[in-house]
């Protein structure tokens, strides 16, 4: 069964609007878990305009299930991932400018900082994530630089305009996931899916994780956490 880690940074997103102390995310993250998620992603970004160190280090005590870390490759982040210890490092492209990730790593043109960095986190037993467009020199790059897992960059297929365009971007995620099994990688997948457009996502080949984020957090102002992700949930199993 395809696992579901649920993206709980825009309920910090809300929280920092005001600077105060509500809603916490550290809340969040129990009640989604206790809803049947399987685990918890947070991305620290380097400007902290939304998860914040202090969410990381609570975070890390309480959650129950997985705790994916979602980072730059910098030294300051790499640091903090080694002091906290998640079950997961992903590695995603960052840009102060961009209001959410724009695309996937280039791991092609990987810095020796994310090289050294990711042998560093692998060898703190911390499994090691990278978040990528589904094309196969990335994907191959990806286990050459010592990955465990793929996370396929699901923007371009959940973005598309039209039946062709989505079609297409489909077939590019299968391939990819092929391929990244093919490498012996695990097999993961996100980025602006929905109630609608993950139906289709569960048919990937070789998929084993799903990190979903926005489309929950928004469903849940209408009919609160613990029912958005049992929503989701049942999506998936249906669909598996």
């Amino acid at each position: 069964m395809i696992a579901l880690h649920i993206n709980i940074d825009h309920v910090a997103t809300v929280r920092q609007a005001r600077q105060i102390s509500e809603p916490d995310p550290v809340t969040a993250a129990g009640l989604v878990e206790l809803a049947g998620a399987d685990g918890i992603t947070i991305h620290l970004r380097e400007d902290r305009r939304h998860i914040i160190d202090r969410d990381v280090r609570i975070l890390r005590q309480t959650v129950q299930t997985r705790l994916n870390l979602e980072m730059a490759a910098t030294e300051e982040m790499f640091g903090i991932a080694l002091e906290i210890g998640p079950d997961i490092v992903t590695l995603v492209p960052e840009k102060r400018e961009e209001i959410t990730t724009e695309g996937g790593l280039d791991v092609i043109g990987a810095s020796n900082i994310m090289r050294d960095g990711i042998k560093q986190i692998r060898d703190a037993g911390i499994r090691v994530s990278l978040f990528i467009d589904p094309e196969e020199d990335q994907i191959k790059a990806s286990r050459e630089i010592g990955a465990e897992d793929v996370e396929l960059h699901t923007g371009c297929y959940a973005n598309a305009k039209n039946i062709a365009e989505l079609d297409s971007e489909y077939q590019r995620l299968v391939s990819g996931a092929e391929t990244a099994h093919q490498q012996k990688l695990q097999v993961n997948a996100g980025h602006g899916l929905n109630y609608i457009n993950t139906q289709r996502i569960c048919g990937l080949p070789h998929l084993r994780e799903l990190n979903i984020g926005h489309s929950i957090v928004s469903r849940a102002i209408f009919v609160g956490i613990s029912q958005a992700v049992r929503e989701m949930k049942e999506i998936i199993i249906l669909n598996s």
